[in-house]
């Protein structure tokens, strides 16, 4: 569905993808990992033009993304970026309604349908009751959950985040990676997100693509890719990797326990 072909994109001279090529394929969580700097959020921000490529193609269903208008782009994928911000006057109703402008008429406001999208969104994420409340006032967990609520009120097939569980402690982080795998399991969504920790990755994902250097150094479904040779030449450590209750368990070498209290 999504496909990059021999992609280069640079920071002023300063190249960060080098030839890039991978695949994503339909209906699936694929999990983006590899140290910082390697290319991981560069690669999301060029998909969405927001980075210009000097080099190769992007297409979504073999169309090349940059002959899509901003509108027309819109409607097919989602963005949702590190950080996020909205005045604090903002409801959260109102926060949700604004992912419906590439649907709305240059004079037109949200028809039924899109207020239903709207409705159904907070419904999934579990804020349907909170639609009146600042979004400010919201706990941090619940903001993460509002702007996964806000990409799904887009209604678009494909769907890039870029470190969606950062800033949030253990329990929200598993939370809101059951409500991103629920996406693709019940909704049907393509999902590529930036993730750093392997365990999650291994836990929630389908596939994953591994990148150093802005290149692509190991691709394909989980179980099959995340193994201790390809951590150890992407993020030049050692660890095991075992299976542990039917999920993948990655525990760097030289781990031990804490000694015990006395």
């Amino acid at each position: 569905m999504l496909e990059a072909t021999d992609v280069t994109a640079s920071y002023g001279d300063a190249p960060i993808l080098h030839g890039l090529t991978t695949g994503f394929a339909a209906g699936r969580l694929t999990a983006l990992i590899g140290p910082n700097g390697c290319g991981k959020s560069t690669f999301l921000k060029t998909v969405m033009g927001f980075m210009p490529q000097s080099t190769g193609s992007i297409t979504l269903d073999g169309i090349p993304i940059e002959t899509m208008g901003r509108r027309s782009l819109a409607r097919r994928v989602a963005y949702l970026p590190q950080e996020s911000y909205c005045p604090d006057y903002l409801a959260l109703g109102e926060l949700i309604e604004l992912a419906g402008y590439a649907r709305y008429s240059l004079l037109g406001g949200p028809s039924a349908r899109d207020r239903q999208l709207f409705h159904d969104a907070l419904d999934i994420v579990g804020l349907a009751d909170l639609v009146h409340r600042p979004v400010s006032e919201l706990s941090g967990g619940q903001r993460q959950r509002a702007w996964i609520a806000m990409v799904l009120a887009q209604d678009a097939e494909l769907i890039l985040m870029d470190e969606p569980v950062n800033h949030l402690d253990m329990k929200y982080q598993y939370a809101v990676l059951e409500l991103i795998r629920d996406l693709t399991v019940r909704h049907g969504k393509t999902i590529v997100a930036v993730l750093h920790d392997l365990n999650l990755t291994a836990a929630f994902a389908d596939d994953v693509v591994m990148l150093r250097d802005g290149r692509v150094e190991a691709a394909g479904p989980v179980r099959d890719t995340v193994t201790r040779a390809n951590v150890e030449r992407v993020f030049d450590f050692q660890a095991d990797i075992f299976s542990h209750q039917g999920r993948l368990v990655c525990l760097p070498f030289g781990s031990s326990p804490a000694p015990a209290a006395e």
